[in-house]
């Protein structure tokens, strides 16, 4: 509209919005991008794209996420929220804090876990391929056990 707008175009126009609203959320939602095939972790002034292929596990701590592969970790500045929404499918939650690829879990073991406090606390553990470290299942994530249904 150009000044000095008058009514009955400021109608039309407004009409026509309204048509033409309804398209446009129907393209936006078939243009949903696809998951990342990389993450871009910035580590002291160089960038790794690692593979999402190569990560077994994700793991908040503070305001980072500790990305886990079979080589080595790395910290990344994301939500873990926002990482399980974008992969969903892959990751299954284990814990508040962590998630771990569904294909790397080897099975499950039942111990005593140390939590992020050091406190020990009966329950299973996650055994995963290519890595020594157990992650602890939390009391809310349980059934996953019983849904995957292999036991060590």
């Amino acid at each position: 509209l150009l000044k000095p707008i008058r009514l009955a175009r400021l109608h039309d126009a407004l009409m026509r919005a309204r048509t033409l609203a309804p398209l446009q959320d129907e393209i936006l939602r078939e243009m949903k991008p696809d998951a990342r095939t990389h993450l871009s972790i910035n580590e002291r002034g160089r960038i790794h794209l690692i593979p999402v292929s190569e990560v077994l596990f994700l793991k908040a701590e503070l305001k980072y996420v500790t990305v886990r592969t079979a080589a080595r970790e790395y910290l990344l500045e994301e939500s873990l929220a926002k990482l399980e929404q974008e992969f969903l499918g892959r990751f299954v939650r284990i814990h508040r804090n962590c998630l771990v690829v569904k294909e790397a879990i080897r099975g499950f073991e039942r111990g005593t876990m140390l939590d992020a406090d050091g406190e020990g606390e009966g329950g299973w553990a996650v055994v995963l391929n290519n890595v020594a470290e157990k992650l602890p299942v939390s009391r809310r994530q349980q059934h996953i056990v019983r849904e995957f249904g292999r036991i060590l």
